[in-house]
């Protein structure tokens, strides 16, 4: 039976039952008519309140004829019902904000929760004492309950809601004159991941721990918002875009290299902004920046996105010249030809015919003093290689954990990936060893399969799949994030490290390198005369260039794969998609930030090689565009650093200048040797036996021969046995794979200038392999 609401008995004094201490506030008592309703009507009149009557379904239009300062409302015929109740009180608009007390004829604490949560400020039983009803009406009267998302400022997080945001950036469109600022809105890649192991609640975390970071940056962040998808809004009015884009990218860098709570746990988060200027807002800036964000969570290289229209989800993706490009591309060698070879002829003809200079002359010497310093640079590279520094001794303090990221492209990796895999958990490591199975693929293949039972076997083993991922440095952008280890190594699919590889990589960055580069080593060179040719290639490459221009010009270079990074670091710096080259892009930005990196080429991983010419092409096409990508972004910025040394500026103006123009350069010889043909009045009649010429095609074939034999002096010794790869390396480059490289650097280049950015895998199979030691 329902205990009744008791009459109080007539107060002997003012504190026995407490009147509102304002004018007679106004209550509206929602409940059927009956009994019950009517025992609430006499019990909040004995209090000193004003009651109005609603049945269940008029709330609204109650509430919109005469707005009541508070609603008492019944709990019906039980909870379910209650609940209907509260709903239909708040999706009223006038009656949003008011305060809510449910009286209910059952007090569990069940039925409580589901109302509390449901929408009401308070709850209590009808057998409550009138004077405590009173008292709790009042309360709410005086301290009004308004919901988070209608406060102009969240409680906890004192960021915006985002309707008040919304507001924010109206009034700032509304200004006279065109906006000037930049809108942002801030995602972590992060979050459903997040979400699903702790709950909704993390959303909100995650914007107040970005929201905290933007707050100590300062840098225009003028007013911080947050939505319920836990996004931070960033308003930055009176910024350039210019500054404004440089500030959004220092607090990416900031986010990704701290480590926050987050549900009680140490997380990293990969922050992705997107951005536009105010005055492209248009009343739909939001929804804008979340677009440009939807694209940079496809990278996760914590550089700003700028909104562009065909980021939208509607808008058709309009490929530009999509008729002209494929055309230039096709005549590529042609165009490579005209630029190089007519054009030059074309000046050098005009210059002597209309002023008489013989600016051919001229060139023929700056081509013949290119080719010395070319030759000069590979000798002393092979000199400063002799004398590399040796590893540091092992670390007193014990090894810590350590972790590897394997990046595949499974339909690419199908035929190895196993036995990769398998080969890094047979390696030697004295601390906890996590290999992270970072790929994406556009289809199921059965070697996942294959590969989730060798996970269920060994727990080491995490497989990390990537949706959406189109490159490699996307797969590592997101396994940055998840891997445990104190620092990491980056390695593509096909390559096996030798068993002590991370205890010697540690060795290096426990003496205070922060990367190292390891000794990449061909596995398959058997398999063809290619992969001989990538072979021999590769120990003049890793046995003798990388030592030698780490010690000639006192900075090493991260190739890609075998390399070593401590996690703080990868974390800040991560991958570019964009890059053709994400490897070299990465190191100039470490070094940037002040990294220490070290080579060893004793440091060893096998990999495959390709095995025909085309797959080879493919490759090197690819190197030589992301090249070329890296000197246009890097090089000016590199020669104007403070915090780099005379020395270290010399190895970047031979890096990213001197090598983007030597192709081009060697080319020159071809308009002159024509142009001096055609003004001797033929072929014949030029004198091919100039000693500066002799001397100096002389010395340059002397360069690859010498390095062609400190390749082999310095190679493993299960490829110091095979010295016919070596001297066929040596007759080839010299006749004829110099000129292929440097033909495939002129096509890239053309490629980068017409926007081809294309990334074409170099296909892996498993192949009969070197035998190794």
């Amino acid at each position: 039976m329902t205990t009744e609401l008791r009459r109080p008995p007539a107060p002997r004094n003012a504190l026995a039952c407490p009147a509102p201490t304002t004018a007679q506030s106004h209550i509206l008592a929602v409940g059927a008519p009956g009994p019950r309703r009517e025992r609430l009507t006499r019990t909040l009149e004995s209090t000193g309140y004003a009651v109005t009557h609603a049945t269940p379904g008029e709330v609204g239009r109650r509430v919109e004829q005469a707005p009541p300062d508070a609603i008492v409302a019944l709990d019906g015929r039980g909870v379910e019902q209650a609940v209907e109740v509260v709903r239909e009180i708040r999706t009223a608009p006038q009656a949003h904000v008011l305060p809510l007390v449910m009286v209910t004829a059952n007090g569990e604490s069940a039925g409580v929760a589901r109302l509390l949560n449901s929408g009401a400020d308070d709850c209590l039983p009808e057998s409550s004492d009138p004077v405590e009803l009173s008292a709790r009406i009042a309360a709410k009267l005086h301290r009004v309950p308004v919901p988070v998302d209608r406060l102009p400022l969240d409680p906890r997080t004192g960021l915006y809601s985002a309707p008040h945001f919304r507001e924010e950036l109206d009034r700032e469109l509304r200004r006279p004159g065109r906006p000037d600022g930049v809108l942002a809105v801030v995602a972590v890649a992060e979050a459903d991941a997040l979400e699903e192991r702790f709950g909704a609640r993390v959303r909100r975390e995650v914007a107040e721990r970005l929201a905290g970071v933007a707050q100590r940056l300062g840098s225009g962040c003028d007013r911080l918002g947050w939505d319920e998808e836990g996004r931070l809004l960033v308003l930055m009015p009176g910024v350039e875009e210019e500054t404004a884009r440089r500030a959004l990218s220092a607090f990416a860098v900031a986010v990704a290299g701290t480590r926050f709570v987050v549900a009680d746990e140490n997380v990293r988060l990969t922050p992705a902004v997107g951005w536009l200027p105010l005055a492209e807002a248009d009343g739909h800036g939001v929804e804008r920046a979340a677009d440009a964000v939807a694209e940079a969570l496809c990278h996760r290289d914590l550089r700003p996105v700028r909104y562009e229209p065909w980021m939208r989800a509607t808008a058709p993706r309009r490929h530009a010249r999509a008729v002209v490009r494929p055309l230039l591309l096709a005549l590529n060698p042609l165009l490579a030809l005209l630029v190089g070879v007519g054009v030059p002829f074309a000046l050098y003809e005009q210059a002597y015919a209309s002023l008489g200079w013989d600016v051919a002359s001229a060139v023929y010497w700056v081509v013949v003093a290119g080719l010395v310093v070319s030759a000069a640079l590979i000798l002393l590279e092979c000199l400063f290689s002799l004398d590399a520094p040796s590893r540091p001794k092992a670390p007193g303090q014990p090894y810590p954990p350590a972790s590897a990221v394997i990046a595949a492209y499974l339909p690419n990796e199908a035929a190895t990936i196993v036995e990769t895999v398998e080969s890094f958990l047979r390696l030697d490591y004295p601390n906890d060893l996590e290999i992270v199975l970072a790929y994406n693929t556009p289809h199921s293949l059965p070697v996942e399969d294959t590969l989730r039972e060798i996970a269920r076997r060994d727990r080491r083993l995490v497989l990390l799949p990537v949706p959406g991922s189109t490159s490699k440095a996307q797969n590592i952008n997101a396994a940055v994030t998840r891997v445990r280890g104190e620092f990491v190594g980056i390695f593509d699919a096909d390559h096996h490290p030798a068993p002590d590889a991370f205890r010697h990589a540690w060795d290096w960055l426990s003496g205070g390198y922060d990367v190292v580069q390891g000794h990449c080593v061909i596995r398959n060179g058997d398999s063809s005369w290619v992969a001989r040719q990538v072979a021999a290639e590769f120990e003049a490459i890793y046995a003798v260039s990388h030592p030698g221009r780490t010690r000639l010009y006192g900075f090493g270079i991260f190739g890609g794969s075998n390399g070593f990074w401590r996690t703080d670091l990868l974390a800040r710096t991560r991958m570019h998609g964009s890059m053709l080259t994400e490897d070299i892009d990465s190191t100039l930005r470490a070094l940037a930030e002040g990294a220490r990196i070290a080579t060893d080429r004793t440091l060893i991983s096998r990999e495959l090689a390709p095995t025909r010419l085309k797959p080879l092409w493919n490759q090197r096409s690819r190197w030589a565009q992301g090249w070329l990508q890296v000197s246009l972004r890097h090089m000016v910025a590199a020669l104007r650093a403070p915090h780099f040394t005379r020395r270290q500026k010399a190895g970047f103006l031979v890096l990213l200048g001197w090598r983007e123009v030597q192709p081009w350069l060697s080319l020159q010889i071809l308009p002159i040797l024509l142009h001096s043909a055609i003004r001797a009045g033929g072929a014949d009649r030029i004198d091919w036996a100039t000693p500066a010429c002799l001397l100096a095609f002389a010395f340059t074939l002397s360069a690859g021969l010498v390095q062609t034999a400190f390749a082999c002096r310095l190679a493993l010794p299960e490829l110091r046995c095979r010295c016919g790869w070596f001297w066929w390396y040596a007759l080839v480059s010299s006749v004829f794979y110099n000129h292929f490289k440097n033909f495939v650097a002129r096509q890239a280049h053309l490629k980068e200038l017409l926007g081809d950015r294309r990334w074409r895998v170099t296909p892996r199979a498993a192949a009969k392999v070197v035998a190794q030691r």
